[in-house]
């Protein structure tokens, strides 16, 4: 009896060390980061010949072209399109209505044009259209004559804490054929409003009157999205074009007169930093080359922006910049820590549900972490989990000339979840008070690839419904979709 007690123990030991070990190694790695070793065959990193069809004007003679749109006020219910004509002024006046080629209002804008160095821009129409109906599709006309050309947009519900919604996330365009991936991606993924976290038109990698004709051809490039729906954009680095050796040293000079803000609706001071409510987000935009440290006015508005955030009605608190404050790959790395060092303690206490930077030509995910408690005389130096910060999201993958940043420092950091080097653009779908979809979609060889998904938990409406450690599908909050299909 004795011996078989002794067998049947002896078996079970070498099972009881397997389960304790698959355990151990479980309860170590709920957090642990996964670095994708996809490696995609890209197309070359060279921006797409101007004589391509992506680029081609409109038939007609001073025919609107370079069409774009983005918000026009605080809450969404204007909207400003903007748009060239390359021979004349032409008229500034827009047209519009709810019925298609029936227009019952006529809105009336201004028109300007700016030199860069021997470059001088066409004649460049701004028009804000207000008073619009929340949930509404508009039709309008621009152009005069038989050049004249039609467009819409769909306005969003009105502010709501559970209205749906779903914005697209590109950043670090360019205009390569990798580029016209991300961009004929996007288009698939039902998204209605983009969010731009910088760097556009790549246009100051050339010199000279170049520049300004990659302006434009970046207009025509991204056209078929921008007069359709609006686009919510920050500046980057490439925005920038001080360039001293042809006496420009007003740096944005060709952004600003090309991409305006509603900057004044939030009381801002500077159309490089402004803020926006829709439907149920309040996004904050954020300028990483404007001075933004204690006391100047970037910093004064933000302090006084996040006072001004309801929860109650837009639950969702979202920020773009364009240098990440969190970021593991080489390229870049620390870029951000200033802007960290300014900005983070407020992220915390406002409990932002989400950051958005690009400048970095990958993707990078973090977990909820925060530093703010680290000074020079003590405190803890290292990011460590906080359950009141936002997530780090790094979309600077949207296919522009400088290629991909594949160099990723090693060891992953803990911080870190989700890595990979490859090119593509993020959604993220608001589905009410409390959850929203996240996902982010790699450009595969010419195909939308769904890569890296969870669910975002609303920092607000979620406090009685915070999840503890493994918890019944918690996993599913932080491990990407690819890698669970793999447990």
């Amino acid at each position: 009896m004795n011996n078989l007690k002794d067998k049947k123990m002896g078996s079970m030991i070498p099972e009881f060390l397997l389960i304790s070990c698959v355990l151990f190694f479980f309860l170590n790695n709920v957090y642990a980061g996964v670095t994708s070793t996809f490696i995609r065959s890209e197309w070359p990193s060279v921006d797409i010949p101007l004589d391509n069809e992506v680029f081609v004007k409109p038939n007609g003679h001073n025919a609107p072209e370079q069409v774009h749109i983005t918000q026009g006020d605080y809450d969404g219910k204007a909207m400003i399109i903007i748009w060239v004509t390359p021979d004349e002024p032409g008229s500034n006046q827009v047209k519009y209505g709810t019925s298609e080629n029936k227009y019952d209002f006529t809105a009336e804008g201004t028109v300007k044009t700016y030199t860069f160095y021997n470059y001088t821009s066409g004649y460049i129409h701004v028009c804000h259209v207000e008073n619009l109906e929340y949930d509404t599709k508009y039709y309008y006309e621009i152009g005069e004559g038989d050049s004249a050309r039609q467009f819409w947009f769909q306005t969003p519900p009105k502010i709501d804490p559970n209205a749906s919604y779903k914005f697209g996330i590109i950043g670090d365009l360019g205009q390569t054929f990798n580029s016209l991936s991300t961009l004929e991606h996007y288009i698939q993924s039902g998204a209605q409003t983009v969010l731009h976290v910088g760097d556009l038109s790549y246009a100051d990698r050339y010199k000279y009157d170049d520049m300004g004709v990659r302006w434009d051809s970046y207009g025509r490039f991204v056209e078929k999205i921008s007069a359709y729906q609006p686009w919510i954009w920050t500046t980057g680095n490439h925005e920038i074009e001080y360039m001293p050796y042809m006496n420009e040293v007003v740096p944005f000079k060709q952004y600003l007169y090309r991409y305006p803000t509603p900057y004044t609706a939030s009381k801002s001071s500077n159309p490089l930093w402004y803020a926006i409510r829709r439907a149920s987000a309040h996004i904050i935009v954020l300028s990483s080359y404007s001075p933004f440290v204690k006391y100047t006015p970037q910093w004064e508005w933000l302090k006084e922006e996040f006072t001004k955030v309801d929860r109650k009605q837009t639950p969702w608190l979202i920020v773009i910049m364009h240098s990440p404050i969190y970021n593991s790959n080489s390229a870049h790395y620390m870029e951000g820590e200033s802007m960290r060092v300014a900005f983070e303690s407020w992220f915390v206490q406002y409990k932002v549900d989400v950051v958005f930077a690009g400048h970095v030509h990958a993707y990078e995910r973090s977990y909820r972490i925060s530093n703010i408690h680290y000074n020079i005389t003590g405190g803890v130096s290292y990011p460590v989990p906080d359950k009141s910060a936002p997530v780090y999201i790094t979309v600077g993958d949207g296919g522009n000339q400088e290629g991909l940043a594949s160099r990723f420092n090693d060891p992953q950091p803990d911080y870190s979840a989700f890595r990979e080097a490859s090119y593509g653009h993020s959604t993220l779908e608001i589905m009410n008070k409390t959850h929203a979809f996240y996902h982010w979609n790699r450009n595969d060889d010419g195909k939308k690839v769904a890569t890296d998904s969870f669910v975002l938990h609303n920092q607000y409406w979620n406090k009685s419904l915070r999840r503890r450690k493994l918890k019944k599908n918690y996993l599913h909050n932080i491990v990407p979709t690819l890698e669970l299909n793999q447990l």
